[in-house]
């Protein structure tokens, strides 16, 4: 039987990995990030305007995102005008998209095909913690070109286990995602305690190719089950490449989720 460090080098290798030296630069990969901004939420409505320690949700995650230096542009793309007006008077590039979107992946898309670039960032407009650090994983992810669409994981808080707005995630030894779930994925069925469990992070890269077919295909069985988008790629054969950080979020979908982000962001000075 195969150690697990072996499997992960039989699996790279057959997923054309490339060496780091043939890996391009950060600078040779233009690299814009996509903020999907919709105010009609139905669990939490207007939490993208919502105040968190007196500035608007939205304000957070624009100006985390912005201070990495990987990036070559930033944009809020929204179907509202209020949010549109809101990011005007901030200064914040903002782009108006269609109201027929279903998801946030769609919303980048609309993006993808008016601006050219080689990799496009898909972070959550409901990621009040999101950290320029998240950026940089994502963007070491999609170096290898062979990678159609990433995203991150962090160890998951034992608050976060039984809760279904926290999902879990699942990979193989090669870091490629297995499952998504709202469901407690994997099951210590023997109590062991010694299971570890990770949760997925709002934060995804995609190639344009990727995009293109993410939105010609159907809403899959999965997706449609756990409302979670990403099963979209996994139940048509596309990878999803996880990288894994130590930065946790609050993904921010009821009012507790909100209290709870204040919290945390009270306790970051440098977050002022």
């Amino acid at each position: 039987m195969l150690s697990p460090a072996p499997i992960a080098s039989i699996q790279c290798s057959l997923s054309h990995c490339i060496s780091r030296t043939n890996l391009p630069n950060y600078a040779e990969m233009i690299t814009i990030a996509v903020i999907p901004a919709r105010l009609a939420s139905t669990r939490l409505p207007r939490k993208i305007l919502r105040e968190i320690s007196g500035r608007p949700m939205l304000a957070w995650v624009y100006e985390a995102v912005r201070s990495s230096s990987l990036l070559n542009d930033v944009i809020v793309a929204t179907d509202s005008d209020e949010i549109l007006q809101v990011c005007r008077q901030h200064g914040w590039h903002a782009r108006l998209t269609s109201a027929q979107h279903r998801s946030g992946t769609e919303r980048v898309h609309e993006v993808a095909r008016e601006i050219a670039a080689d990799v496009y960032l898909n972070v959550q407009g409901d990621e009040p913690l999101t950290r320029p650090e998240h950026i940089h994983s994502l963007v070491q992810l999609m170096r290898d070109p062979a990678v159609q669409v990433g995203t991150l994981k962090t160890a998951m808080a034992a608050i976060d286990i039984p809760n279904p707005n926290a999902v879990k995630i699942v990979t193989d030894y090669a870091g490629r995602a297995l499952y998504f779930s709202r469901a407690t994925i994997p099951c210590d069925r023997d109590h062991t305690g010694e299971t570890r469990y990770f949760k997925h992070l709002g934060f995804y890269a995609y190639r344009r190719a990727a995009l293109d077919r993410f939105v010609a295909l159907p809403e899959s069985s999965l997706e449609r089950s756990e409302k979670l988008e990403q099963l979209r790629f996994l139940e048509n054969g596309i990878s999803i490449l996880v990288g894994e950080t130590p930065f946790d979020t609050v993904g921010v979908d009821t009012e507790e989720d909100l209290r709870r982000a204040e919290s945390l962001i009270g306790a970051l000075p440098q977050r002022s």
